[in-house]
């Protein structure tokens, strides 16, 4: 399978200032892989050393961090050629051995020639516990579950990605009922690497539930291994309310759905931690939409987003034979999954923030704002065929924006103040508000 993120590494290996790289994300979002083909893909030769199943290359860290000492053990450890611009040396796990993460910075304080990639599941959690970080010495990339356009060229519609690349709807559109099939897989599979394998194997959608099981019990062990024991319980409150947060028409997070009675300020940190550990991302309410939109975000007002689509199917027991249920599997529990999805595909384009909008009244709701530039563009989600766009007239008239953008199982159509862009195409988002 080929993910998109190969191409910023790519970058990251030609830049002439290079520092080292930490790709962080949630566990088994593939982030070893990545590394590794990058490796033996651009590199001579790939060092590879995991923190968490060799416990005994932590020793090479607890004294002093010369990177002559650091690189000749490596040597002996790996049984590699390390040479600089030849070899990619990969700490992966780094948040298993802090006094690694220290040493980053001395790669590039003594050893600049060197590339050197490291990977973190917990990264975020971990430097909660004091660890010194190389502040100013490490570049970061992120790495997402595979988006709509990676999964079709990873179960072998290659042609079909190239065509939603295409500046072309009307080609697009020659294929609408075949790539609203296969979103409906996508929504049922996700974009975890071990789902997208499994589909890919066996073409047996149950297969692919037994390994997204598998993932989020996984999950559900790093909240007794990596949290607070206080905190453990309510990590898990919130993890399982998160299907019936995002199955109600508000999608404002309510406490209450976690337990009667509950309140912010005990659950603050079980969110904060989930957040950290790349489970959740929250999306935060605006009442206006001014510039920058992060200064007018309301803190205690947003929508906590699951990782991946396929894993919230799972995680809501959403039954495997819903996909053959024609369009219903957009359009049940109040469009939950469509609205997860296209949260997704919205983050792989990383190159606008987000937010969302409600009235005061609670009557009128916008699903995602959008920064592009100086301009900020609203966006409504419309699962069903319904498509009259009632909370976008509202904001229109009370804010005025250039643009308004829905996207639904419909083909593109751009009318005077309204661009309908399939769900299926939201990978052209980005190229469509460029145009404007």
């Amino acid at each position: 399978m080929d993910r998109n993120a190969l191409n910023d590494l790519l970058r990251w290996k030609s830049q002439r200032h290079r520092l080292p790289l930490i790709v962080r994300g949630a566990r088994q979002v593939g982030k070893t892989w990545l590394l590794k083909t990058f490796g033996q893909g651009h590199y001579e030769h790939t060092a590879y050393i995991n923190f968490e199943a060799n416990r005994n290359i932590h020793s090479l860290f607890s004294s002093d961090l010369t990177t002559e000492k650091i690189l000749l053990g490596l040597r002996v450890e790996t049984k590699t050629r390390i040479e600089p611009e030849k070899t990619l040396i990969i700490f992966d796990e780094i948040q298993e051995c802090p006094r690694a993460l220290t040493a980053l910075k001395y790669f590039v304080e003594e050893a600049p020639a060197y590339h050197v990639a490291a990977a973190g599941s917990l990264l975020r959690v971990a430097l909660h516990a004091g660890t010194s970080f190389p502040v100013g010495k490490v570049q970061f990339m992120e790495l997402l579950p595979m988006s709509f356009t990676e999964f079709l060229a990873g179960i072998g519609e290659d042609e079909l990605a190239e065509i939603l690349a295409r500046e072309d709807w009307q080609l697009v559109e020659a294929f609408r009922l075949r790539l609203i099939e296969l979103l409906r897989l996508y929504v049922c599979v996700g974009g975890m690497p071990e789902a997208v394998l499994s589909f890919k194997k066996t073409g047996d959608l149950n297969d692919v539930r037994e390994a997204q099981n598998r993932l989020l019990a996984a999950y559900e062990q790093d909240f007794s291994k990596y949290a607070r024991t206080e905190t453990v319980p309510r990590i898990r409150g919130v993890w399982q309310s998160i299907p019936s947060q995002l199955a109600r028409e508000q999608k404002k997070f309510v406490y209450g759905l976690i337990r009667e009675g509950a309140r912010a300020r005990e659950y603050e940190s079980a969110i904060e931690w989930l957040c950290d550990a790349g489970l959740t991302r929250k999306v935060f309410r605006v009442s206006k939409p001014g510039l920058p939109l992060r200064s007018y975000q309301e803190l205690n007002h947003f929508k906590l987003y699951f990782l991946d689509v396929g894993l919230l199917s799972a995680h809501m027991g959403v039954p495997v034979k819903a996909i053959l249920k024609g369009d219903a599997l957009f359009t049940e529990n109040k469009g939950a999954l469509t609205e997860q999805y296209v949260f997704q595909e919205l983050r792989l384009q990383d190159s606008f923030d987000i937010a969302y909008w409600s009235s005061d009244t609670g009557q009128a709701e916008v699903d995602f704002l959008l920064q592009v530039g100086t301009t900020i563009i609203p966006l409504e989600v419309k699962s069903a065929e319904n498509l009259q766009a009632k909370s976008l007239k509202v904001y229109r008239e009370k804010f005025g924006p250039p643009l308004c953008l829905r996207t639904s199982l419909s083909g593109y159509r751009r009318q005077e103040w309204l661009v309908n862009v399939p769900l299926y195409a939201l990978c052209r988002l980005s190229g469509e508000l460029r145009e404007e």
